[in-house]
């Protein structure tokens, strides 16, 4: 006779059950508490509107900027110490960033056109061609399949006043309005001889301030003379000095101010090229915090390997081997402004017949890799069929290049509505 097992009590078999149960309840709940802390260290200051809503086929993993120290700034960081409890304290973060989005998830622009969270998304369309303004403005909309929020225009000289009529139509079209951003540099005179009060230049300031006043109330970006690195001539008395364009520029923003338009918010735009902004003068360029609501660069990637090829945090924090002490541009502008937005003024990937796929898989990158730059605020592209050595920045250079930069202008991160919370009204 087969002798039958003995059965456990069913007391103990439900106690058994009851303990397993609780034991893998706490593992699971040990791993989503694990996965949820590691998102939260990968997301930025600006909240869960940051986040994407859906990840962007393809995309390889974000690659992790090199962060070099830089040598202690000339004047005070101005940092809060003792940030409260769960303040942001990653590199770029200040604990008085903006607070992130209001009810609902939207992020707006606040005061000096900085958005409450987000990134404002714009472009200069047809540069370098016949078709610019309004027609080319248009064009990329529709070929991208956004609205954009900044249109960057360009002047130049002491003739024609801005915005122009044009320009103020871009601005205030009825369910598609836009932040102006407006690029003067200056002709005629020096730096040196503006800054002096040229008197040709003072009557043209003092014209523009009047017609800003009396036709264009709205807060909108201006900058002068951008890119001024390549005019620098450090020979004394050359008028060209780094010193004279921070007089220059100062002269000018002050200038406009007291003439009444005291609605521009002030970008200083830098060329990011390392043996510029490597220079013993560079930081002799700064006009002054009181006249600078924004920083601002201009950067390009390229396709082909060499200088400049590589992802967005290349693109951010450019650096050469032949100087190492340079951080790159973002890390310099986190640690010598830190009470500043940053505005990349223009940027694009230049397309090369030998390396077609690169802008494609580049644009791929951005969205993941924006996060690790939370004082960006603003992104405007450049988009030019040819450049003066006729380069190509087109987003729709291939086909899928487009698709892949018009899936990134439909991440939230770059959803930013302007003022009071309608597109478009500023308070």
């Amino acid at each position: 006779m087969r002798r039958r097992a003995p059965q456990p009590h069913p007391v103990a078999v439900i106690t058994l059950a009851v303990t397993l149960l609780v034991s893998g309840s706490v593992l699971v709940f040990a791993s989503f508490a694990q996965d949820r802390a590691a998102t939260e260290a990968r997301r930025g200051p600006d909240g869960p509107t940051v986040g994407w809503g859906r990840p962007i086929p393809g995309s390889p993993p974000a690659a992790t900027a090199s962060r070099a120290p830089l040598p202690a700034p000339s004047t005070p960081a101005g940092v809060t110490p003792g940030a409260a409890p769960g303040a942001d304290q990653r590199p770029g973060a200040r604990p008085d960033a903006d607070p992130g989005p209001e009810p609902g998830g939207r992020c707006r622009t606040g005061a000096k056109l900085v958005p409450t969270c987000g990134v404002l998304w714009g472009v200069a369309p047809g540069a370098f061609t016949e078709k610019r303004g309004a027609p080319a403005l248009a064009e990329f909309e529709r070929k991208t399949g956004r609205h954009q929020d900044i249109y960057h225009a360009y002047h130049r000289g002491r003739g024609r006043v801005f915005p122009t009529p044009e320009e103020i139509r871009i601005a205030r079209e009825p369910g598609r309005e836009r932040i102006l951003f407006l690029n003067w540099k200056p002709a005629g005179a020096t730096w040196a001889e503006i800054a002096a009060g040229d008197r040709a230049t003072d009557a043209y300031l003092d014209r523009l301030a009047a017609h800003i006043r009396k036709n264009f109330p709205e807060p909108f970006f201006f900058t002068v003379h951008h890119e001024a690195e390549d005019n620098v001539n450090e020979r004394a008395g050359s008028g060209w000095t780094a010193r004279d364009f921070a007089a220059m520029y100062r002269h000018v923003v002050q200038r406009l101010r007291a003439g009444g338009a005291s609605n521009i918010v002030s970008v200083v735009v830098h060329m990011a090229y390392v043996p510029h902004t490597t220079q013993e003068w560079f930081d002799d360029m700064y006009p002054g915090d009181d006249v600078v609501d924004w920083i601002g660069w201009d950067t390009y990637a390229y396709s082909d390997p060499g200088y400049g090829h590589g992802d967005f945090t290349e693109l951010m924090n450019r650096r050469a081997s032949s100087k190492p002490d340079w951080p790159g541009f973002y890390d310099w502008a986190v640690e010598r402004h830190p009470d500043k937005p940053l505005m990349v003024a223009e940027w694009g990937v230049w397309y090369s017949p030998k390396n077609p796929r690169h802008k494609a898989e580049f644009y791929r990158n951005v969205g993941r890799q924006i996060t690790e730059f939370p004082r960006i605020k603003a992104l405007v592209g450049f988009d030019t069929p040819h450049n003066q050595k006729g380069m190509d920045s087109r987003v729709d250079s291939t086909p899928d290049a487009l698709e892949a930069y018009r899936r990134l202008g439909d991440l939230p991160v770059f959803q930013v509505e302007h003022g009071s919370g309608t597109p478009g009204v500023f308070p």
